[in-house]
C-alpha cells in the first residue's frame, strides 16, 4: 500500500512473508503496533531528542525517590536493630519501688514462654568517668559524663563476659565501655579509670562515691549514644554506689523470635507478671520518634515525587511533538476507520513505554548506588554529628514496599500526562491531516 504522494506508507501492514523476513513486526492489536512503530522510528531529530529527555527527566525523579526512600528506610531500620540489640525488645520495670526480685517459680514461667528467650536484670545510673591524672592526660578528653548499666555477667542485652567485670588482685573491678568513650578518655584495655557516682544513703541523704575500674574491654553498636556514653559493670557494684534508694532493677527479655514485632511477647510476659510490674516494649518507649520518622518519609516521598511530576511535562512535551509530526499518519489510520479510544490508546502507549523505561532506569541506578553506598560506607559522621543522629553512618535499604510505590506514583503520574495529547490527537480532522506539511 502506497500514500498520497506514492511513497509507501509506513504504516500499512506488512505481508506475513515480509513480515517474516524482517523479524521486526510486534505481533497484536494495531494500536500496540503502531505506537511500537512510532517508538523505533528515527525519522525527525527533533522528536528523538524531546524522548531522550523525556526518559532521562523520569529516570532522574525515580532515582532521587529511591535513593531518599532508601535512606529513610535504612536510617529507621538500624534505628530499631540498635535500640533493640542496646537495650531490649521488652522491659518489666516493679510497680512498687524497692520491691523484691522476680521470685524463682515466676522466672521459669516467663523462660517458659515460647517467645521468651532470656530474662536479664539490669540497673541503671550516672556518673562521671576519667582516666588517673584526668585534665586530657594520655591523650584523653577529660572527664565524660556516663550512663551505668549494672548486668549480671554473662547474659542479656548488651552484657559482658564474668572475667571482664570480675574483681582482680587489687581488688578493682572491671567494667566494659564504649568504644567511642574509650577513644575519648584515651584508654584502652587493662587501663584504669575513675568513677564517681552520685548515690544515696539508708536516710536518703545524697552522697558522692569514688571507685577505681579496669577496662576489661570495649563494645561497639553503631549506636552513638551508647558508644559514647555507656559502662557496663556488674550489676551489684553498680548497686554499691548508688544505694538502695538510688537504684531500682529492671527485667529484660530477649525474644526468640523476631524482636521487631514485640506485640505477642508483651501480652505473654504480662500476662505472667500480672498488675506488679509496667512492661513495655521498644515501639512504645520510642513511638514518637518513629511516628516522627514515618511522617518525615511520607513527606519527603510526596516532595520528590514533585521531580515526577515535573518530568511528567517532557513526556507531554514529547507527545505533542509527536502529534505534530505523525498528522498524516494519524489522518490515515482515522480515515481507514481507526475508532477514536484506539488513536488516543496509541498516543498513551507511546508515553507509557518512556515513563516504564525511565522508571526501571532510575530504579535500577537508584538501588546500585544505594548498594555502593552502604557497602563502602561512603557517608560517615564524626562523633559529634553521631549523637546527634544515632548512628555514626548512614545505611540505604531498598525495600520492595518502597520500590512499589516509586514504581506506582511514576507511572500514574506519567499516564496522566499523557491524558491531554492523546485526546487532543482524537480530534484531529483526517482532511486537515492528510493535507498537513
Amino acid at each position: 500500500m502506497s500514500g498520497p504522494d506514492g511513497t509507501p506508507d509506513p504504516l500499512a501492514r506488512p505481508s506475513s512473508a515480509s513480515a517474516a523476513r524482517r523479524g521486526s513486526t510486534l505481533r497484536g492489536p494495531l494500536p500496540w503496533q503502531v505506537a511500537w512503530r512510532f517508538l523505533r522510528g528515527r525519522r525527525s531529530r527533533l522528536l528523538g531528542g524531546t524522548a531522550r529527555t523525556a526518559l532521562a527527566a523520569v529516570a532522574l525523579g525515580v532515582f532521587a525517590m529511591v535513593i531518599a526512600m532508601a535512606l529513610m528506610t535504612g536510617y529507621r531500620e538500624d534505628l530499631e536493630r540498635k535500640l533493640i540489640e542496646g537495650n531490649a525488645a521488652l522491659v518489666a520495670s516493679p510497680v512498687v519501688r524497692g520491691a523484691a526480685g522476680l521470685p524463682d517459680d515466676v522466672r521459669r514461667r516467663l523462660l517458659a514462654l515460647p517467645e521468651i528467650e532470656q530474662v536479664g536484670r539490669v540497673v541503671y545510673g550516672q556518673g562521671t568517668l576519667d582516666r588517673p591524672g584526668g585534665d586530657g592526660a594520655g591523650g584523653g578528653r577529660g572527664a565524660q559524663e556516663v550512663t551505668l548499666r549494672g548486668v549480671d555477667p554473662g547474659g542479656g542485652q548488651l552484657s559482658a563476659r564474668v572475667e571482664d567485670l570480675a574483681t582482680d588482685a587489687a581488688g578493682v573491678p572491671g567494667a566494659l565501655l564504649g568504644a567511642e568513650l574509650a577513644d575519648r578518655l584515651g584508654v584502652a584495655v587493662g587501663d584504669r579509670v575513675r568513677l564517681v557516682a552520685l548515690g544515696f544513703d539508708a536516710d536518703g541523704r545524697p552522697r558522692f562515691r569514688f571507685r577505681s575500674l579496669r577496662v576489661g574491654g570495649t563494645f561497639s553498636t553503631g549506636f552513638a549514644e551508647f558508644d559514647g556514653s555507656w559502662v557496663v559493670m556488674d550489676r551489684r557494684q553498680v548497686g554499691a554506689l548508688l544505694g538502695e534508694r538510688g537504684t531500682m532493677d529492671l527485667y529484660e527479655f530477649t525474644l526468640s523470635g523476631d524482636a521487631a514485632d514485640s506485640t505477642a511477647a508483651r501480652r505473654a510476659v504480662e500476662g505472667v507478671l500480672g498488675a506488679d510490674y509496667l512492661v513495655t516494649d521498644w515501639q512504645e518507649l520510642n513511638r514518637e520518634l518513629f511516628t516522627a520518622l514515618k511522617v518525615q518519609q511520607i513527606a519527603l516521598f510526596l516532595v520528590l515525587g514533585l521531580i515526577v511530576l515535573v518530568s511528567t511535562f517532557n513526556v507531554a512535551s514529547t507527545l505533542v511533538v509527536l502529534v505534530r509530526e505523525r498528522m498524516r499518519d494519524i489522518g490515515v489510520l482515522v480515515a481507514l476507520g481507526l475508532k477514536p479510544r484506539a488513536l488516543a490508546l496509541i498516543f498513551l502507549l507511546y508515553g507509557g513505554a518512556l515513563g516504564l523505561v525511565g522508571t526501571f532506569l532510575g530504579v535500577a541506578l537508584g538501588a546500585g548506588t544505594a548498594w555502593f553506598l552502604t557497602t563502602y560506607e561512603v557517608i560517615r559522621f564524626d562523633a559529634e554529628v553521631a549523637a546527634i543522629y544515632f548512628i555514626s553512618s548512614v545505611p540505604f535499604r531498598v525495600e520492595a514496599l518502597d520500590l512499589a510505590a516509586v514504581v506506582g506514583f511514576s507511572l500514574v503520574v506519567t499516564l496522566g500526562a499523557c491524558v491531554a495529547p492523546a485526546v487532543r490527537a482524537t480530534r484531529v480532522d483526517p482532511a486537515d491531516a492528510l493535507r498537513y506539511e
